[in-house]
């Protein structure tokens, strides 16, 4: 019997298009990992075929316990997401010590593990945007960036990153996302605001060199996401800390207009006030540098960002039609 592969996060955003991928490929000997709670995001497991669901407790329980056999990988893409989130204490035990019991596990019994650091770690991007940069002079802007990068030192003190995979997710978008809230991607957030009131929301810029709108960002559809971490899947010999990008930063101006195009609504942006906790907190550009990942020998293009847009809209119409 093949060993199982785990995901956690996996009614979660880019953990449940990496699970029907994983489908796609002909695996269905999936252990799923999530909390699903009173919400909707149980709605995710449709169409997915897997062996079991555990929430991450009783997961973690399997793994002190000693009782998780058979694993082939283990995905961590279960983490709080949120870059709001003010409970440090929270963060540090879900984002990191969680992150660092999974790795040890995995390498103690020969799984290979590929986990969800995140290009929130860069801070306000004055050290660049390159995974090869010394990852000490970085600095979070918030606490979730900064979870996530206590567990990339770590890694890197023990000397595991030669042996492990973090990918660095820029600003993903596309399908399953709608649980959430106010983590979804402007193009999901976008589409309800056009639908019900026929214009899109957009901060203000406050610095004088990026004009409204022209604040930019690298945005990579989840498809390709998925692509880039299924590729170290089937590469173990590949280890390290790794950009997931496009390698081109585009500006919200240019996501909305894809929008409004996908929509065949003609662009109508109101730019409104940041709120004054995050204007200290706020990236005005990143751009992945994807050199180190062409040269482990990745060489797919990523999805245009008008082509990827007008492809997630009519997901989102379709999916709006079938409820």
């Amino acid at each position: 019997m093949a060993k199982r592969i785990v995901v956690t996060g996996a009614t979660g955003f880019i953990g449940r298009n990496l699970a029907a991928e994983l489908n796609a490929r002909g695996h269905d000997n999936l252990l799923l990992v999530d909390n699903l709670g009173r919400e909707e995001k149980w709605r995710n497991l449709r169409g997915l075929e897997f062996d079991d669901i555990l929430d991450p407790a009783a997961f973690l329980g399997q793994v002190e316990e000693g009782r998780l056999k058979d694993v082939d990988a283990i995905f961590h893409l279960g983490a709080c997401s949120a870059t709001t989130e003010r409970d440090a204490d929270y963060l540090l035990a879900n984002n990191y010590r969680y992150t660092r019991t999974l790795c040890e596990w995995s390498l103690k019994n020969g799984a290979r593990f590929i986990y969800a650091s995140s290009a929130a770690t860069y801070g306000d991007g004055s050290k660049g945007y390159s995974d090869q940069s010394p990852l000490k002079e970085l600095r979070p802007l918030n606490m979730y960036g900064f979870s996530k990068h206590l567990f990339d030192l770590w890694a890197q003190r023990m000397g595991y990153l030669d042996k492990i995979v973090g990918l660095k997710y820029f600003n993903v978008y596309g399908p399953y996302e709608d649980h959430k809230g106010d983590m979804r991607s402007m193009v999901h957030k976008a589409w309800g605001q056009i639908k019900e009131t026929g214009k899109v929301k957009l901060f203000k810029s406050y610095r004088a060199e990026y004009a409204d709108g022209e604040q930019m960002r690298d945005f990579v559809y989840v498809k390709d996401a998925v692509a880039v971490t299924l590729y170290f899947w089937d590469r173990r010999e590949i280890g390290g800390l790794y950009n997931c990008g496009t390698g081109k930063a585009r500006s919200w101006k240019d996501l909305m207009n894809a929008v409004f195009a996908a929509m065949k609504v003609k662009p109508n942006i109101e730019f409104i006030e940041m709120p004054e906790i995050l204007r200290g907190k706020y990236q005005y550009f990143t751009q992945a540098d994807m050199s180190k990942l062409r040269a482990a020998g990745y060489t797919a293009p990523f999805t245009p960002l008008e082509h990827a847009v007008a492809e997630y809209v009519k997901f989102l119409v379709e999916c709006e039609s079938e409820e």
